[in-house]
């Protein structure tokens, strides 16, 4: 597969950079000692076992092309991996590594490793949203625009509590992402320890504590909660960046132009129209979200798995996992960029409020004429002035204090005022002042 081209441009290059062969090795290897630092703790190796293999396993060059190959033949990566790191040990070593370990600790535990940093790093670019959030909501706070429902224009809202709905979004998947542990593996051939009685609890712990893993209640070879809650936490948070990304590019079309994507050298540019400014920051967050959407659906049906050790499903989290982890980091750092640059246009937010002559301010017009012509007769003159001043591109209130059933009725102050959609947008400046103050409780 040519993924340099369709499948690397979605995802973090720093993370892509962190997540390849070698650190997988470099995972399991971590595991593997940490092990053996544990059981020397509670005289399980002779004194001095961990440090001598630390020595020999750290220095080796382990066969990547080799490893690759024996996962046909093994089912997973660790069994050629320990074959190999064997052979590399004195013979009065051997004996002592991987002791009491099953394939499963070694893949889970490394997987979790290899994910630690990721989830650092999305934390990170959360943390650049939330900020760049805050500051866009406060400085939009009372800029008033179109509210559209169903696709079509409503009533005014604000840019700033448009931004606190995506900024919000993204803090909550921030939350809950913090809140996903990530256990260490280790429970042998059957997840008890086999030969090791209660001391195979405590090695367990002992790993995590050197590795800076959580260490789970029990071996978790085949209840997946961990898996489950890391993929469908990923998954909150590449939906959250694909709201963000759906409503911009929405915002960006020609025919509104409310907001645009920041400029660079060749952004945006079309192989064939150079007149066209296209979201492409918009297109990679939602492509990666998408993917990351699917791999999600891979965890979800492996998430129950049979007896001591799942067949095929376990072997089908690997590589979605990662994957899932790496699409979001390349979806968020666009996320990032877009919050930290978006180019806002309050003129054309101004413009569109304008485009059905006013019709947006029917409703409170209606409100303002009913006390003196009823509720009908309030509807029926609000629509027909907001079709007049369309037609003939004048404004609504003007159309309005025209209209004959309602001259003298009300004063041209009142109908300037209910005509506004700057002083029609209910909670909007409350709301943003809300927002703010959630996301600043961290």
């Amino acid at each position: 597969m040519p993924a340099a081209l369709i499948q690397h441009p979605f995802m973090s290059a720093d993370g892509l950079a962190a997540s390849q062969a070698q650190a997988m090795v470099e995972a399991m290897l971590a595991f593997e000692l940490a092990l053996a630092e544990a059981q020397e703790a509670e005289d399980a190796l002779p004194a001095g076992t961990s440090q001598r293999l630390r020595d020999c396993l750290e220095a080796h060059s382990f066969d990547l092309a080799a490893l690759g190959a024996g996962v046909a033949s093994g089912g997973n990566v660790a069994i050629p991996f320990v074959k190999q790191a064997r052979a590399a040990l004195p013979a009065e070593l051997k004996r002592y590594f991987h002791q009491g370990a099953t394939s499963q600790d070694v893949v889970d535990s490394a997987l979790m490793l290899l994910l630690k940093p990721r989830l650092a790093r999305l934390d990170a670019l959360l943390v650049r949203c939330r900020d760049a959030g805050s500051a866009l909501m406060q400085a939009h706070a009372a800029t008033p625009m179109v509210g559209r429902t169903l696709m079509q224009q409503a009533l005014p809202t604000t840019f700033g509590v448009r931004v606190a709905h995506w900024a919000i979004g993204l803090e909550q998947a921030r939350r809950r992402l913090a809140g996903v542990e990530l256990p260490v593996q280790f429970g042998g051939a059957v997840g008890v320890h086999s030969g090791w009685d209660s001391l195979g609890l405590t090695f367990m712990d002992g790993i995590a504590e050197r590795l800076g893993l959580a260490a789970p209640v029990l071996p978790w070879h085949t209840d997946r909660q961990p898996v489950h809650a890391l993929g469908t936490a990923l998954d909150a948070a590449a939906g959250a960046a694909e709201k963000l990304a759906l409503d911009v590019a929405l915002l960006t079309q020609t025919e509104l132009g409310e907001v645009a994507e920041p400029a660079g050298e060749g952004m945006g540019e079309s192989s064939s129209m150079p007149h066209k400014r296209n979201p492409v920051r918009c297109a990679l967050i939602r492509g990666a979200a998408r993917q990351v959407h699917g791999h999600t659906t891979v965890l979800l049906n492996a998430a129950a798995q049979p007896l001591e050790r799942g067949l095929g499903e376990w072997h089908a989290e690997w590589s979605p996992l990662i994957d899932s982890a790496l699409l979001l980091e390349g979806a968020l750092e666009q996320a990032a960029v877009l919050l930290e640059g978006l180019e806002v246009n309050p003129q054309a937010m101004q413009r569109n409020l304008a485009v059905t002559g006013g019709a947006i301010m029917a409703e409170p017009v209606s409100r303002l004429l009913a006390p003196s012509v009823g509720q009908d007769a309030a509807k029926r003159i609000a629509a027909e002035a907001a079709e007049t001043a369309r037609r003939a591109g004048r404004g609504y209130a003007e159309a309005l204090a025209e209209h004959d059933e309602i001259k003298g009725q009300v004063t041209a102050d009142e109908l300037a005022r209910a005509c506004d959609p700057g002083l029609y947008i209910g909670s909007a400046r409350a709301q943003v002042e809300r927002a703010v103050a959630w996301l600043n409780k961290v």
